[in-house]
């Protein structure tokens, strides 16, 4: 599955168009495009990575459901989350599963 981001030259394009077009074609287009790591393990190392800063946002929602579509179960997403909370604390991994029981539904 290729992934094909506009993100960053629909938000950004005009007031930051060197941004844009690093997020786009270089972040989605070339990194998570890059057949050494599978999509499942990339969305696992974002979220992980994203929890472990406490930037759990409207972005960490998108990378949220992209990880559901990238084949991460609901348990298999309990597990990160319930791991990551003792290396990245408690209060972000409970933020994190608000969001996560919403796109999972659960």
């Amino acid at each position: 599955m290729t992934i094909e981001q506009t993100a960053g030259r629909d938000q950004l394009g005009a007031f930051a168009p060197m941004f844009a077009e690093l997020n786009d074609d270089v972040l989605f287009g070339r990194v998570w495009n890059d057949e050494t790591l599978p999509a499942k393990t990339r969305s696992m190392l974002t979220v992980t990575t994203l929890v472990a800063k406490g930037l759990v946002d409207q972005s960490f929602q998108y990378h949220i459901v992209a990880a559901k579509d990238n084949g991460i179960t609901a348990e298999e997403m309990a597990a990160l989350l319930t791991h990551v909370a003792f290396y990245a604390g408690w209060p972000n991994a409970w933020a994190a599963f608000r969001i996560a029981k919403e796109v999972y539904g659960s």
